[in-house]
């Protein structure tokens, strides 16, 4: 009898064993729990999305270079300063032209008259001194403008011309609000801007601005859209603030014509 004893005593530790197999049936309903809250974490995986939703705003719009928007090509490359050369041989030049102009107070047909007596009077005496020492005259090459090259910016200008004349058309018919008060706003500017220099300045100003202000902006792209966001949302519920109490009761030009195919 002794050894039945014995063993219903040994039978117990069994049970103890059993409960903490028992009592991990309990936690497994926390383990998922547990295992779920890294996938939780995965789907913020998304936030570059975010990202991009806060610098949505782009002057230049979405997936355009600021190389794209300047024409590509060399003239992009000059603008850009990515020929480097070229970009500081015409600021160079715009420099020089606007210190003999601005400085100097060279006029226009007088610089044009003494560059041209100066450069035949060289060239004349090279030519007569090398066939003086009976050398070969240098050989000067014969300079054409190219037909393609006016042909092709003649049909860009007028192109230009064409929008630009169609745009102010639409302005003046009413059709556009926003622009009408844009070019207005435009056009004010450039009056006191006018005022406060001449042309060859403003010029002058606008080369060095066209050197400068596309390689600052794709330096600092995402900093400036961030900015222009802002300004462009506080614009536009300006404009909506204006347009409920005072542009709506202006009456509108006539309606668009829709184009017939």
């Amino acid at each position: 009898m002794a050894d039945p004893a014995e063993e219903t005593v040994a039978a117990p530790p069994p049970t103890p064993a059993a409960p903490a197999d028992g009592g991990s049936d309990a936690p497994p309903v926390q383990l998922p729990a547990d295992a779920a809250s890294p996938e939780k974490a995965a789907p913020p995986a998304p936030e570059p999305a975010t990202e991009t939703r806060s610098r949505g705003f782009r002057l230049l719009g979405e997936d355009t270079s600021v190389h794209k928007v300047l024409g590509g090509g060399k003239t992009a490359d000059v603008l850009l300063w990515k020929d480097k050369k070229t970009s500081a041989i015409v600021i160079g030049g715009a420099t020089l032209l606007w210190v003999l102009f601005e400085v100097l107070d060279y006029h226009l047909l007088t610089l044009i008259s003494h560059v041209m007596i100066g450069l035949l009077a060289i060239l004349f005496l090279w030519s007569k001194g090398m066939t003086f020492i009976k050398k070969s005259p240098p050989d000067i090459p014969l300079v054409q403008v190219p037909e393609d090259l006016v042909v092709n910016v003649a049909h860009a200008l007028r192109n230009d011309i064409n929008r630009m004349l169609h745009m102010l058309r639409e302005i003046a018919m009413g059709h556009d609000l926003k622009k009408f008060l844009g070019v207005i706003v435009g056009l004010w500017v450039l009056s006191g801007v006018g005022s406060c220099c001449d042309f060859l300045t403003l010029i002058y100003i606008a080369v060095l601005m066209l050197h400068t202000v596309p390689i600052l902006y794709d330096k600092y792209q995402d900093k400036v859209d961030h900015f222009a966001g802002r300004a462009h949302t506080e614009a536009c519920k300006k404009y909506e603030v204006l347009d409920a109490k005072v542009l709506s009761r202006i009456p509108r030009g006539p309606a668009k014509p829709k184009k017939q195919n």
